[in-house]
This record gives C-alpha cells, sequence and structure tokens, in this order.
C-alpha cells in the first residue's frame, strides 16, 4: 500500500514532460545529458541525503525520459528525410579486412 500512495504523491506534481512544475526543461538533448551526468556522480559519490537521493532520482528520471523523447523526434525526422525507408547498415566486414577496398 506504502509503495501506491507514494506513487500517487510523486506523479501528482509533475507535468507531461515528467518534471516537477518549477524545473525546467533542459534547453537540448546534450544539456539534459550533462545534467544526468552530473547527477549521476553525485547519486554515486555516497554524500547525498535520503531525501537528496530521491529528488536526484526524480529528476534523473525525468530527464531520460525527455532524452527519449528527444531521440524519438530526431528519429521520426529521419524516416521522412529518408522517405521512411531506412536500410539497415551492412555489417560485412570480412572484405574491408581483406584488402576488399576496391569499391572506394
Amino acid at each position: 500500500m506504502a509503495k501506491s500512495a507514494t506513487k500517487d504523491r510523486a506523479g501528482a506534481g509533475e507535468s507531461a514532460a515528467g518534471l516537477a512544475e518549477g524545473e525546467a526543461l533542459p534547453e537540448s538533448y546534450e544539456a539534459a545529458l550533462a545534467e544526468l551526468d552530473g547527477l549521476v556522480a553525485r547519486m554515486e559519490g555516497g554524500s547525498l541525503s535520503l531525501e537528496e537521493s530521491l529528488a536526484a532520482y526524480r529528476r534523473g528520471a525525468a530527464l531520460v525520459r525527455f532524452c527519449q523523447q528527444q531521440l524519438e523526434k530526431v528519429e521520426q525526422q529521419v524516416r521522412v528525410l529518408d522517405g521512411e525507408t531506412l536500410r539497415p547498415v551492412p555489417l560485412n566486414t570480412t572484405d574491408s579486412a581483406a584488402g576488399g577496398d576496391d569499391d572506394l
């Protein structure tokens, strides 16, 4: 029961992007990733209190969601630009390793 009550309270003050009210969205994917790296370093350092760790975890989860959304947007743009015919890159490295550079 305690878990669901905590989850309900945690979700009550969050926006659609998963950030608590008053917390700004990062400017870019790179800014979000840099902030996330800093949060992880602080959490791994072990100097945060329990409350600070929880707040850092929540912010980190929101940043991860933001990054995922940004990546999905870019993937969609690539599909549009490529005519939705994305093709896998051939992973046949035996030709280049055996001196098959004639195609260049």
